[in-house]
């Protein structure tokens, strides 16, 4: 018999984890969305930030290069014994400033003497045979006249005198060479300057340009300072030496603290450095008070040439980031708002702007790192610039942030939003 059974399906049970995802999940951007509105308030809520500003004025610039360089002395001079013999005296003391000309030091001479005294007894015996060889001549010409001699004695007889004569000559040259070796003997400066630490005593067998020689003479004053400039600044140099300008040099201390003295660039090298891609300089300076030493290394600044008229600003002004060379710029809104700019030469204490900005603008100096573009701002006072003003010395690392300008490529956009 058939029987119906009917089967009842049981409730489904609601996933409890899938309630829980859920939750989370709102909770999750409702956190978000409280953030994100709270973030702007608080950014909204940004107090103005003071600041320090300056006004770009117009001025003159020094363009200056600054180089290291080497005192080289306009004369080196290692003065050495012509000929061999003992040193018997020496005239100088050491450390001493000497003329030209000035007794040095004195080689044995008797040897000498002796070989001219030889040389001047060869000398007389060669000129009586001359004498005797003309006498026999003038004789052999009045019996060849007479044809009472062959022509060939007479003949002979002119070569003999002709050979006396050499004789003589090369005696004579001899007694020169001997009072040349005398004179050689008695070792005086060739050049004026100071003499160094003595290098040999009396006593001492010297040879023919033996080594050390006798003293080494360097000129003082007037001395040079020799230093090389890149290959990026020559073009303007030659310029202005090729039209006649006078460059001046002013040369600084090992520590770029103190100024030593002045001088000119009189000479430029003819070849360029391919290992550093620079042409040496020589400038000329007077060292009368003798304040720069031979081979001291000292820091030398090199007057280029003077813009005139130029857009300062206060270096701390000058920023470098993503947008490149900048400046904050102050708004009439108490704003301030990024402007690119090209930059021109430094002196440590104020930057030349080429273009990006005009004169009687206000820029940010003081707080600058608390800014952004359209920070808003509190003025803490404006100082102008100090139109062409120039520090008493250069400092090792002032306008070195900016003494590549000519390397930079003159566009650049007025201002940056």
């Amino acid at each position: 018999m058939n029987a119906n059974v009917s089967r009842s399906t049981p409730p489904r049970r609601p996933k409890r984890h899938l309630l829980i995802v859920g939750i989370v999940l709102a909770v999750v951007i409702a956190l978000i969305v409280l953030h994100l509105l709270g973030g702007k308030k608080t950014r909204g809520g940004f107090a103005a930030q003071v600041v320090g500003t300056a006004t770009a004025t117009l001025g003159d610039m020094p363009e200056n290069l600054d180089e290291l360089g080497t005192v080289t002395p306009t004369a080196t001079v290692n003065v050495l014994p012509q000929l061999s013999g003992y040193l018997t005296a020496v005239g100088y003391q050491e450390g001493q400033d000497v003329t030209k000309g000035q007794f040095l030091a004195q080689i044995d001479p008797r040897q000498y003497e002796i070989d001219k005294q030889q040389a001047e007894a060869q000398l007389a015996k060669d000129q009586a045979s001359l004498a005797q060889a003309r006498a026999d001549l003038a004789r052999y010409a009045q019996l060849h006249q007479q044809k009472s001699i062959a022509e060939q004695t007479f003949i002979d007889q002119q070569f003999t005198v002709q050979q006396d004569e050499a004789a003589v000559k090369a005696d004579q040259a001899a007694i020169a060479q001997d009072a040349l070796n005398i004179a050689y003997c008695h070792i005086t400066a060739p050049v004026a300057g100071r003499v160094g630490l003595r290098l040999v005593d009396p006593g001492n067998y010297v040879t023919a340009s033996s080594s050390p020689g006798i003293v080494t003479i360097t000129t003082m004053k007037p001395t040079t300072v020799q230093f090389s400039v890149p290959q990026n600044a020559l073009s303007r140099v030659l310029q202005r030496f090729g039209a006649g300008a006078k460059l001046p040099v002013a040369i600084y201390n090992s520590d770029n603290s103190k100024q030593i003295t002045t001088g000119t660039v009189y000479a430029i090298g003819n070849q360029m450095a391919t290992g550093t891609g620079t042409v040496p300089l020589r400038a000329t300076v007077p060292n009368d008070d003798e304040a720069l030493f031979p081979n001291e290394f000292v820091n030398v600044q090199l007057l280029v040439d003077t813009l005139k008229n130029a857009v300062l600003v206060p270096t701390p002004a000058v920023q470098n980031g993503a947008p490149g060379d900048f400046v904050y710029l102050v708004n009439a809104d108490n704003t301030v708002s990024v402007h690119k700019v090209t930059l021109g030469p430094s002196d440590g204490k104020n930057t030349v702007i080429l273009s990006g900005l005009a004169a009687g603008q206000t820029v940010v100096t003081d707080g600058t790192d608390r800014l952004s573009d359209g920070a808003r701002i509190k003025l803490a006072g404006a100082q102008p610039a100090a139109a062409g003003s120039a520090p008493a010395a250069p400092s090792s690392t002032a306008g070195k942030r900016h003494s590549g300008w000519k390397k930079k490529h003159a566009s650049a956009d007025s201002s940056a939003s």
